[in-house]
């Protein structure tokens, strides 16, 4: 029997990124299925999976795209970001040196993604509160500083995982409604045709949205 596609009104492509270990694919599982792996297997090369679901009273289809944290896969850099609306940078809270790296991925990340992308900062792991070593006051003064959002989970106890993802496809979703309230043309046809919005808008109006959905936990 053939799957029947769920309808949506919006496509929007988010990445994430970050160091290899740090719970990239348990996120993505965790909203997108609500599972978890204890034995996830590290990623090889890229894998993506989507979800449906209501943002702002429409249909959105979120398509969250998981890389392999190792360099050796850098090369796929310029396809993987490819018109991708939003990025979620993540670090594990337990390892220091996840979080000192992400200074890298930001850099790479605002080298070839779209400069209206929005990008949230994940410090994941926040159950293992007994080998915490990057403190909460110290990466929110980091994403304060990035004008990034920000905000801690665990994809084991899915804390803040759904609360994540909503609100950087919140904020996607607000950018694209603003840019097509000011545009004559209509963006629903070219979204039901499966290929991710370009956003154009202007690097103020960015930076006061990044303003807007910074978040601590």
């Amino acid at each position: 029997m053939a799957r029947v596609e769920e309808e949506y009104e919006y496509l929007f492509k988010a990445v994430l990124i970050g160091d290899s270990g740090v719970g990239k694919s348990n996120l993505l599982s965790r909203f997108t299925r609500d599972e978890f792996y204890l034995d996830s297997k590290t990623t090889i090369g890229v894998e993506f999976a989507t979800r449906t679901l209501q943002v702002e009273g429409r249909s959105v289809k979120a398509q969250i795209w998981d890389t392999a944290g190792q360099e050796r896969y850098r090369a796929i850099t310029n396809a993987y970001y490819r018109g991708a609306l939003g990025a979620l940078l993540v670090y594990d809270v337990t390892k220091p040196a996840s979080f000192e790296n992400i200074k890298r991925w930001l850099k790479e990340l605002r080298d070839h993604a779209d400069p209206s992308i929005v990008i949230m900062l994940i410090g994941n792991k926040t159950d293992l509160k007994h080998l915490r070593a990057v403190s909460t006051e110290v990466a929110q003064s980091y994403a304060e500083t990035e004008a990034l959002c920000f905000i801690e989970t665990s994809a084991l106890e899915a804390t803040n995982v759904e609360r994540a993802f909503m609100t950087i496809l919140s904020e996607i979703y607000r950018i694209v409604s603003k840019k097509s309230l000011c545009s004559d043309e209509t963006m629903d046809a070219s979204v039901k045709e499966g290929e991710p919005i370009i956003l154009a808008t202007g690097v103020s109006d960015t930076a006061k949205m990044k303003k807007v959905c910074c978040s601590s936990t």
